[in-house]
């Protein structure tokens, strides 16, 4: 398998549980009331929220395998309760090393909201 995707919602309790994981409690994330209030006028995700779910594709394509670098932008919001597909493709294979493209895009209009690529190596199975 070199690409997989998946259709999936982060709801706002995900970024409750993820804040309260990484200590990333940033009002943008988990106060509905203090982000109305911004330019995006509701939470938005966590951009390393976004990043678990990719690597979590990347690990069903390199099981196993160790990360080396990332690379992001986040150039769209991602809020909750929002239908999202999260996709990873293996772009380049040089000998163990591997670059994964990944990215995030909204389903109802293909915004992309993250996007980067990931640096791997693969371990001797």
């Amino acid at each position: 398998m070199n690409s997989i995707s998946i259709d999936r919602a982060l709801t706002q309790q995900d970024f409750h549980d993820f804040a309260a994981l990484s200590g990333d409690d940033n009002p943008i994330h988990v106060d509905p009331e203090f982000s109305a209030r911004t330019r995006f006028g509701r939470t938005v995700s966590h951009g390393m929220l976004l990043y678990t779910v990719l690597r979590g594709l990347i690990d069903r394509i390199l099981p196993g395998a160790t990360q080396i670098s990332q690379n992001l932008l986040f150039p769209a919001p991602t809020y909750a309760d929002e239908l999202m597909r999260f996709s990873a493709e293996v772009v380049r294979m040089d000998g163990d090393t591997v670059t994964v493209a990944i990215d995030c895009r909204r389903v109802v209009d293909d915004v992309v909201t993250c996007s980067g690529h990931s640096v791997l190596q693969r371990g001797s199975t």
